[in-house]
């Protein structure tokens, strides 16, 4: 992240979810999340966050955005 940031400066710095998506948000490096949402139920799947050992809890979402079959959210994340 260090080396992310120093590259991006000013710049927005995105990271995608999985297993670094959870070791960034464990880190307290995290200040949004994106959720893309689709009406599709696979049955099984990886976790969102990869293995997260603890709680974060995300503020109501400040964006939604309606698409066809699509529903954009934002969430902060709450300190």
């Amino acid at each position: 992240m260090a080396k992310a940031q120093e590259l991006a400066g000013d710049r927005l710095v995105e990271v995608t979810a999985g297993d670094v998506g959870g070791q960034v948000l464990a880190a307290g490096l995290v200040d949004e999340v994106r959720m893309d949402v689709v009406p599709v139920v696979f049955g099984f799947g990886k976790r969102f966050f990869g293995s997260v050992d603890a709680q974060h809890l995300l503020e109501d979402p400040d964006v939604v955005i309606r698409g066809n079959r699509v529903l954009h959210l934002r969430y902060r994340v709450r300190r």
